[in-house]
């Protein structure tokens, strides 16, 4: 069992960075890959970012490719998403998802675990 709790967000303007939490419970973390989910108001969930759970391996949306970053530290069993040059249209909330599996993956079903979520608000 993974519990997942987010953290990080908040309001930012265009062209701001924040960098998001994924802290994780649980001794399977060690072995899951991680990826990030968000959701604007009125569309579907989308993928944003995966990494292994080696960190060997990372993916990106190409919305976000070359403005966010992924990373995860075993030490703190915690996953961060960097964003930087941020846009209104990253306004979403993110969640953070675990799946017990080796490689990145982008789609949602495969995430067996699930956090609550986290408001990104980027103002123009």
């Amino acid at each position: 069992q993974v519990q997942l709790v987010e953290s990080g967000g908040g309001l930012v303007q265009a062209g701001g960075s924040l960098r998001l939490s994924c802290a994780a419970s649980g001794r399977t973390f060690s072995t899951s890959t991680v990826a990030w989910f968000r959701q604007a108001p009125g569309k579907a969930r989308e993928f944003v970012s995966s990494i292994s759970w080696s960190g060997g391996g990372t993916s990106f949306a190409d919305s976000v490719k070359g403005r966010f970053t992924i990373s995860r530290s075993s030490a703190k069993n915690t996953v961060y998403l960097h964003m930087n040059s941020l846009k209104p249209e990253d306004t979403a909330v993110y969640y953070c998802a675990a799946g017990g599996f080796r490689n990145v993956a982008q789609n949602p079903r495969l995430y067996e675990y699930w956090g609550q979520g986290t408001q990104v608000t980027v103002s123009s």
